[in-house]
């Protein structure tokens, strides 16, 4: 089980719940700067740890058909992509 999703600064971190292992596999996968042994804080700029637009489109893919979800065309921004806590955020709230 992870643990409660803090901040890098140690801060509780306001995201709809802490996410499934399945949801960070996923996520690490298109992260190539982020070391194999290092926390995902969910404050991350995912961009700083190797998101990057051709990433985004596979990502998107791999999630939608991961959590049996369409991400509609309104979360596609850089707001919803900017943190793992932002796109989990996002990810969960389309979960039934």
């Amino acid at each position: 089980m992870r643990e409660p999703l803090t901040t890098t600064t140690g801060a509780e971190m306001p995201v709809a719940a802490e996410w499934p292992p399945e949801f960070e596999k996923v996520l690490r996968e298109h992260l190539p700067l982020l070391p194999a042994g290092e926390q995902l804080a969910p404050d991350a700029q995912l961009s700083a740890i190797g998101l990057d637009s051709l990433s985004i489109v596979q990502l998107l893919i791999t999630l939608e058909d991961t959590f049996a979800v369409e991400i509609p065309d309104e979360l596609l921004s850089v707001r919803t992509f900017a943190t793992a806590g932002a796109l989990w955020t996002a990810i969960s709230g389309l979960l039934g």
